[in-house]
């Protein structure tokens, strides 16, 4: 069975740094585009940034560009997501998704119906 494993959650303090891994499991990511979504308690599973598979393009969403970057090292079958600047609003957990049924449309990549694999998951927190 294919899957996505997320790590390298955990509690932070505001200002501190977090990178998160994404690595594939049972299938080569280096074909597939990557998405990191989060879901803050109470609130509906956000994107939050996105890289293709063919260019490296990367999207961000305006709650995070500047603070964020998101990565890939396919040698290592891996997707990261450097979080920096962290604030109290980052904690959520974080997900990382991907599509292998078919070409994504890469304008569309902030919609959770465009993917179709995701993985289970890792709790970030930041607080003072």
């Amino acid at each position: 069975q294919v899957q996505l494993v997320e790590s390298g959650g955990g509690l932070g303090k505001p200002g501190d740094s977090l990178r998160l891994s994404c690595t594939a499991d049972r299938f080569d990511l280096e074909w597939y585009p990557i998405g990191w979504f989060r879901q803050a308690p109470g609130k509906e599973r956000e994107a939050v940034s996105f890289i293709t598979y063919i260019d490296l393009t990367t999207y961000y969403s305006d709650s995070v560009r500047g603070r964020f970057t998101i990565s890939r090292d396919n040698a290592k079958n891996t997707g990261y997501l450097q979080m920096n600047s962290h604030n109290p609003e980052d904690t959520a957990v974080f997900y990382c998704a991907t599509r292998l049924a078919g070409r994504m449309t890469n304008s569309r990549w902030f919609a959770r119906d465009k993917y179709d694999t995701w993985g289970q998951g890792t709790q970030v927190t930041v607080s003072s």
